[in-house]
Parts: C-alpha cells; sequence; structure tokens
C-alpha cells in the first residue's frame, strides 16, 4: 500500500500507487489514456476508463461506488484502491442520507472539499476516517472554520501526500492538499 495524493488545481485529485491511477474531479476529461476518471457531473456519452454516473463499477481492478446527488445531477465517489477504501466528496459539498451512509460503509480516507462547515462536520463524524484529506476552495471561511473543527493550522499545506504503509491505530491524520 503506498497511495500518493495530490492536487491538480481547484478540487481536482490524483491518485497513484493503486492498480490503476486515477484522477478525480478533472476539470476537463479525457486528457490522459489508462488512467480511471471519477467526474463530478453526468456525462451523455460513456467513455471507457471514465465514470460519471451513480452506480458500481469495477475498472482495472478499481472498485467504484458512484453515490448521486441533485437528483443524480452530481457524483461523489467511493474506490476501493489497494484495499483501501476512499471516499471523493464533490464540490459542492452536499448533506448525505442515512440510505446513501449505509450504502458507504466504513472509510478508511475522506477526501471532501472545504465547504459548508456544518455539513462538513456532520460528515467526518458519520464516516470517522482514519485518514482526512482536505480540499481548501474559493472559500476561505469555510476553510478557516473547517481548519479550526479538525486542529490543523490554515497554512499547514501541501501538494501531495504519500500514505504511511498502514492507517493510524488510532486518532486521525489529517492532511491539507493545496497546489
Amino acid at each position: 500500500m503506498a497511495l500518493t495524493f495530490s492536487t491538480l488545481g481547484g478540487c481536482t485529485v490524483r491518485v497513484t500507487g493503486a492498480a490503476r491511477p486515477a484522477i478525480i474531479f478533472p476539470a476537463s476529461s479525457g486528457s490522459a489514456k489508462d488512467v480511471l476518471e471519477l467526474l463530478s457531473s453526468p456525462e451523455e456519452e460513456q467513455r471507457e476508463g471514465a465514470v460519471s454516473w451513480p452506480g458500481e463499477y469495477n475498472i482495472g481492478g478499481v472498485s467504484v461506488w458512484g453515490i448521486g446527488h441533485s437528483e443524480g445531477q452530481q457524483i461523489s465517489y467511493v474506490a476501493e484502491l489497494d484495499g483501501i477504501r476512499c471516499a471523493f466528496l464533490s464540490s459542492p459539498l452536499q448533506d448525505w442520507t442515512d440510505r446513501q451512509l449505509e450504502m458507504v460503509g466504513e472509510i478508511d480516507v475522506l477526501v471532501l472539499p472545504a465547504e459548508d462547515q456544518k455539513v462538513a462536520q456532520k460528515l467526518i463524524d458519520e464516516f470517522d476516517p482514519r485518514i482526512l484529506i482536505i480540499i481548501p476552495t474559493e472559500d476561505k471561511e469555510a476553510y478557516a472554520a473547517i481548519a479550526k473543527l479538525v486542529g490543523v493550522k490554515p497554512d499547514s499545506t501541501m501538494a501531495e501526500y504519500k500514505m504511511k504503509s498502514t492507517l493510524p491505530a488510532e486518532g486521525r491524520e489529517v492532511v491539507v492538499l493545496r497546489k
């Protein structure tokens, strides 16, 4: 297990080290070959290697669950990458129903945009991840409030995060990714 999370700007995250590299919420799709793309909104034409609809998928050894919000017009994802369950929450941050939370189950890594402190706090509490990765957005007030909530200094950011060989046994590791 040697997953590396890096930011490509905005809410776009790249994950490498798994069976197949992934780009989550790319600004433009179809840019990389042999890369799994998880898109935040549905595309009419299904493309090989891209997921843009709610549902269950297995692509190149990666299990993916798309969770629809706003009547399926916005998609968040759970992906199992080399045995690590990662949740990638799309922007704008949405409140999740009890059914959606039950479908997802336990999460090891939660990646969420720093928006809407109340919704963020609820989701962090519900998912209770071992590793929390925050992606700052244009909403500086929300980011400052969430940083305070999770106990990180607003200026403690990095462009890339390499997971250790094991998940934290206790507590939570918090990372802020910013390009």
